[in-house]
């Protein structure tokens, strides 16, 4: 017989052919199995070594807990405040698909993405605000689970960590919270203010200063009638029907809401503005307070105690505004630019007043405003 002849396939019996590269049968318990083990490669950390045991059991208990897919890794869920210029924002919601506007929400969750969490990150927003609304102090929640063996982020760390990702400069993580996995950003708030800023004395909108422009709503008027302002806004103090305030498409089901506050007053000169102009111009806020507000509810009644401070209604009209519950009136049409509205604050009851809340101007509510 030949050499080639002679020569048997390293398959056959008695070959020294290599074992294979393989698993072992799920269920094994057999001494082979046990030999075997050398030559076993290590499963992916979320599978368990046996269907049927009791790490597998455990595994589907702890995601019934919150743990997540990877051993030993815990899903935690943390409320974030933030604030932004909405200048050049879509609002703050984020805006999916192809399209060229986007959102505040869009920047955060492209900054979440860099954490590794392993389920995808999402910021359920508290406060939702048109395009051009700033915020200096919005709120929203997010669940981050790190891998295995990776503890939770620190509040500090996670702030640290978006704001190192964040792409644009016009938003910025003020500070972070763990809260309880049940806790929602939108539905646990029980106080949120608005503040809408008006310069007066300003013919032009290019005779403001640029780093007022987009910040506040210019008027040509000299002045303004702030007590008759200060007069109708009593009117909408409390609990009332506010339909003759929102706009169409509300999503509320109730058009009920309780303003706790809504208050007209001077603002100090604006330290953005040269002193011979800041002699023709005055700056005025309007504040306004309530657990949650109707879709530009905020600026229609802002464009309604303007017209009483220029003296085109009455305070006496605008409680017959209010009592009408007439969204589509003659004068509560009147919607207020974006670009004077600043989501001032929103609060929580178990973490008393917003952390770091910001003195100085910089909408909507659980719905826009």
């Amino acid at each position: 017989m030949s050499a080639a002849r002679a020569r048997r396939p390293l398959s056959e019996p008695g070959s020294v052919a290599k074992r294979p590269d393989v698993l072992p049968p799920l269920g094994c318990g057999s001494a082979g199995c046990a030999r075997t083990q050398a030559h076993v490669r290590p499963r992916p950390f979320w599978r368990s070594a046996c269907s049927g045991s009791a790490g597998s059991r455990s595994a589907r208990s702890g995601l019934a807990m919150g743990v997540g897919l990877a051993a030993g890794s815990v899903r935690v869920r943390y409320l974030v405040y933030f604030q932004y210029l909405g200048t050049d924002f879509n609002g703050v919601a984020a805006v999916r698909g192809a399209q060229h506007a986007v959102g505040v929400q869009n920047y955060l969750e492209e900054a979440a993405e860099r954490l590794n969490s392993v389920v995808p990150v999402k910021f359920t927003i508290s406060s939702r605000t048109d395009a051009g609304v700033h915020a200096l102090s919005n709120a929203a929640h997010l669940d981050i689970e790190r891998r295995s063996g990776q503890p939770p982020f620190t509040p500090e760390e996670l702030t640290e960590a978006l704001n190192t990702h964040l792409r644009h400069p016009a938003i910025r993580v003020l500070q972070a919270f763990r809260v309880p996995s049940d806790f929602h950003a939108r539905y646990a708030a029980t106080s949120r203010t608005y503040l809408y800023r008006l310069a007066t004395g300003c013919p032009r909108p290019d005779q403001l200063s640029v780093f007022e422009r987009n910040r506040c709503w210019a008027l040509q008027a000299d002045c303004l009638d702030v007590a008759a302002m200060q007069e109708a806004a009593q009117h909408l103090l409390g609990t009332h029907d506010f339909s003759a305030f929102q706009s169409a498409g509300s999503p509320a089901a109730s058009s009920v809401r309780t303003l706790r506050q809504a208050s007209v007053s001077p603002d100090p000169a604006s330290p953005f503005v040269l002193p011979q102009e800041s002699r023709k111009l005055q700056f005025w806020s309007l504040e306004f307070e309530s657990q949650s507000f109707l879709y530009r509810q905020v600026r229609r009644m802002t464009a309604v105690l303007v017209a009483v401070g220029l003296g085109a209604l009455t305070p006496a009209q605008v409680k017959a505004i209010l009592e009408s519950r007439d969204p589509l009136g003659r004068h509560q049409t009147r919607v207020a630019p974006a670009h004077g509205l600043f989501l001032k604050s929103v609060l929580y009851p178990d973490l008393g007043s917003a952390p770091m809340q910001p003195h100085a101007p910089s909408e909507s509510t659980a719905q826009k405003s």
